[in-house]
């Protein structure tokens, strides 16, 4: 069903809104995942900060996307290759932290117990799954597999947490060193995974297009 045009302003608004506070969160969630990571010597929480760092690239890239509903009649074009960047982002997380985690693995590095990215943890897995949907709920309003992607990117941030929550965990109370490199492998995975689904997603229908 095609989308006034009142309800998709009123959805441009509110996307633009959600994207600030994406930004926003994910700046600081970035700055506190790689103070912890530095003080613990964790690679996994490396990891959850590059992936804030990649959502706040998103972010960047989704606003550029909201920003092309003032020039252009049609989104498509503009839809497709901010949804391509969105899946380089992904491509890129999963790259970087494969290797460090192969390299810690081998190397048995030992990474000590971090409070504060258990806690950083815990909170970004009440927070996402929440930013998510809300997110999720306009992509069909705006035909825009942009923003589908976005939710999903801060859908994945979601399951990073809980990956990397697990795995600091295990380190802290159960002294597995190994679980922070295998939660940052699992991390990379979801990444990749998550890189391809999004590069080969065919466009939602634009609903100015119509």
């Amino acid at each position: 069903m095609t989308a006034t045009a009142a309800a998709r302003s009123a959805a441009v608004r509110h996307a633009r809104r959600l994207n600030r506070y994406t930004i926003g969160w994910n700046v600081g969630e970035a700055v506190v995942a790689f103070g912890a990571a530095l003080v613990a010597g964790s690679v996994s929480l490396v990891a959850f900060g590059l992936d804030s760092v990649i959502e706040v690239s998103a972010a960047m890239i989704l606003a550029w996307r909201l920003a092309q509903e003032r020039r252009d009649d049609c989104m498509q074009g503009a839809d497709r290759r901010a949804t391509h960047a969105i899946a380089l982002c992904f491509a890129a997380l999963a790259l970087y932290v494969s290797i460090q985690a192969v390299r810690d693995l081998g190397g048995e590095a030992r990474p000590d117990a971090s409070p504060v990215g258990i806690v950083l943890a815990a909170l970004s897995l009440v927070v996402m799954p929440v930013l998510a949907r809300a997110k999720a709920n306009l992509a069909p309003v705006l035909g825009s597999r942009a923003q589908e992607s976005e939710a999903n990117q801060t859908r994945l941030c979601a399951l990073l947490s809980a990956v990397l929550l697990i795995g600091l965990l295990a380190n802290a109370a159960l002294g597995w060193w190994w679980a922070d490199p295998v939660a940052a492998l699992g991390i990379a995975t979801i990444a990749l995974v998550e890189a391809q689904r999004t590069w080969r997603a065919e466009s939602l229908e634009d609903t100015c297009c119509t």
